[in-house]
């Protein structure tokens, strides 16, 4: 067994002074390091704000890319929408086969007008073209019509510009070529 190291009482009471400033500064310094804390807490929601603003926006005009012509190598089964016009002014699209009608995401689309958000339809008709990716086609805005199904959902949606002519055969998987 050691020999302990404080010898007399004045020393032990030296120790437990110290033991009690030690604490004291440490607490202090939790204090302080809580206070900076919250200091960068508070900093960091000031700073998302814009950031959060735009989300909210952006969740306002919801867009749509659709690739109509899809290679079982390029994309999983579960991406292998059934998308296509159905006539000049309404385009059937599927959503992701994990959104539901109730959910947020169904909600978003079925009740875009009434959240004063817009949807905007980009198609193409392959992944790849000549020179690499193909690019988009914007079809313009288009409002929701009425859905079927959930998990995925089946939309109609009805654009607010008719589809050209030169796209409509691309689009159209009803047109026998």
């Amino acid at each position: 067994m050691e020999d302990p190291s404080l010898k007399s009482w004045d020393e032990v009471n030296a120790a437990l002074k110290l033991i009690r400033d030690n604490e004291i500064e440490l607490e202090l310094i939790e204090a302080d390091m809580g206070k900076k804390i919250a200091d960068i807490k508070e900093q960091a929601a000031e700073q998302a704000v814009p950031y959060r603003d735009d989300i909210k926006k952006l969740e306002l005009q919801v867009k749509e890319f659709v690739t109509l012509n899809k290679a079982d190598k390029d994309y999983p089964p579960t991406t292998m929408y059934n998308d296509y016009s159905i006539n000049e002014s309404l385009f059937h699209w599927q959503s992701q086969s994990t959104t539901s009608d109730t959910a947020s995401t169904g909600q978003r689309y079925i009740n875009h007008r009434q959240r004063g958000s817009k949807v905007v339809l980009f198609v193409r008709e392959f992944k790849q073209d000549s020179i690499g990716a193909a690019p988009y086609t914007c079809l313009g805005t288009a409002v929701y019509v009425k859905h079927t199904g959930s998990k995925p959902m089946n939309i109609t949606w009805h654009l607010d510009q008719p589809i050209p002519a030169k796209y409509l055969r691309k689009t159209n998987k009803l047109v026998v070529g």
